[in-house]
């Protein structure tokens, strides 16, 4: 027998996991925009199997983080939709990211993920409504380039209402996409239910916000009056000296307290102390052991006169004479 003409043995694969998945023929819901503006009643299809998709993959606990056209697959023309690439999908149970860290296609990104805030349902949410607005548009509605002139169109250029630019939408149609995407978040869809169950006329779930509609105003700055001058001055406390002055400091009172002890010394010594004066006098008596006495004149004795003149004359002579 021939190997190929063989039956296929899958026997092996009873105990091992294995995941299958559908085979689409690779058209995008990005693939239809491009095309042009999309009608009402198919950009209505669209979100009713976008929002069954997410309903059943929050139900789960998983946040997709990246809604967007390009990952809207069509499984047939005029078929429905199916939700692909959970790439970076976040469980309730891990994160995938680290904090402050924007992930996902900045284009569809909420103004709350743009800041860096962390994803939640109704960031998906955002994103659908989003998809359904460009639908029907029929263009990108954010396609700056640039990613700072981008963050910033999506933080604070929100898009007109839809009745400004298609008025042949549904009022309820219209009515859920605008309030998908709204610049204050606690107005939004808090769940892929109550979005689904407005679009399918709900009034209830279309204009029943049970959160509160904005966050409460800050109280305003109060201005206190001028407090009147103290008497006395406030009391400064002196700054503390740094460790170089401090060294310094230290070493200048070494050597004042060595002069201290120094004259302490000297002035206890009674060697070096003066002695006392007599009562009754008013100059000081000078110690004689500190004052030599002054020295005496030497006296000579007088020479005799032999020859009864004048001392010193004659002497000559007079020794001659004799001779």
């Amino acid at each position: 027998m021939h190997p190929r003409s063989q039956p296929l043995r899958l026997d092996f694969l009873i105990e091992s996991p294995f995941i299958v998945l559908e085979r689409l023929p690779g058209q995008t819901l990005a693939d239809l925009i491009a095309v042009g503006p999309m009608p009402p009643a198919h950009v209505r299809a669209m979100l009713e199997d976008v929002l069954a998709g997410l309903q059943a993959a929050h139900s789960a606990g998983i946040l997709h983080r990246d809604i967007k056209p390009g990952n809207i697959l069509v499984s047939a023309p005029g078929d429905s939709m199916k939700v692909a690439d959970f790439g970076i999908a976040k469980t309730g149970g891990g994160a995938a990211t680290t904090t402050g860290q924007i992930v996902g296609t900045m284009s569809y990104l909420s103004p709350e993920r743009i800041t860096g805030a962390p994803a939640t349902v109704a960031d998906d949410l955002y994103a659908v409504g989003l998809m359904a607005y460009e639908a029907l548009l029929g263009r990108r509605l954010f396609a700056q380039d640039n990613p700072a002139a981008l963050a910033r169109a999506v933080m604070d250029d929100p898009p007109p209402p839809l009745d400004a630019i298609r008025s042949d939408v549904d009022p309820f149609l219209a009515a859920v996409i605008d309030r998908s995407i709204t610049r204050n978040s606690l107005q939004r869809f808090s769940t892929a239910a109550q979005m689904r169950a407005a679009l399918a006329g709900d009034q209830r779930a279309l204009y029943d916000i049970t959160a509160p509609v904005a966050a409460p105003p800050r109280p305003a700055t109060k201005v206190l009056p001028g407090l009147p001058i103290p008497a006395t001055p406030y009391f400064i406390q002196p700054s503390r000296p740094r460790p170089g002055r401090r060294r310094m400091y230290v070493s200048a009172a070494a050597v004042l307290i060595a002069l201290a002890v120094s004259v302490v010394a000297l002035a206890m010594d009674p060697s070096s102390a003066p002695p006392p004066q007599p009562a009754g006098t008013s100059e000081p008596v000078v110690s004689p052991t500190s004052v030599a006495p002054p020295p005496s004149p030497v006296v000579q004795p007088p020479v005799p006169n032999t020859d009864g003149g004048p001392a010193g004359r004659g002497h000559g002579k007079g020794d001659k004479k004799r001779g």
